[in-house]
């Protein structure tokens, strides 16, 4: 039995700014997250049957590999959607004070 060469396999690429499982449409945000809310691969597995259980180890490992990068990254993303959701309430008061009203009159 001749020796092989073990090649290691990537699991997730860069496209415009966001980090993917490879060939999928999930962001190695969902996994992540999931992941340091104490979610096991199993766990993650079901909540997104299009991955493999491999898959889902390959984005736990780039992330701990890659942790500082990776945390700075989701950090900006939270950045980003904390000031669309502060706009989204300015451009739209009525609605909110609407909604916000709905919600504490059914409490």
């Amino acid at each position: 039995m001749s020796p092989s060469i073990l090649k290691a396999k990537q699991y997730i690429e860069e496209q415009e700014g966001c980090y993917r499982i490879i060939g999928k449409r999930v962001s190695l945000d969902s996994i992540v997250y999931a992941f340091l809310a104490g979610q096991s691969p199993e766990s993650i597995v079901q909540s997104f049957p299009v991955l493999t259980l491999e898959e889902v180890y390959g984005a736990i490992a780039f992330y701990l590999a890659n942790r500082p990068t990776i945390d700075a990254y989701l950090s900006k993303g939270q950045q980003l959607f904390e000031t669309l959701r502060q706009q989204a309430r300015e451009n739209n008061a009525l609605l909110y004070q609407k909604l916000y009203g709905i919600q504490n009159s059914s409490s």
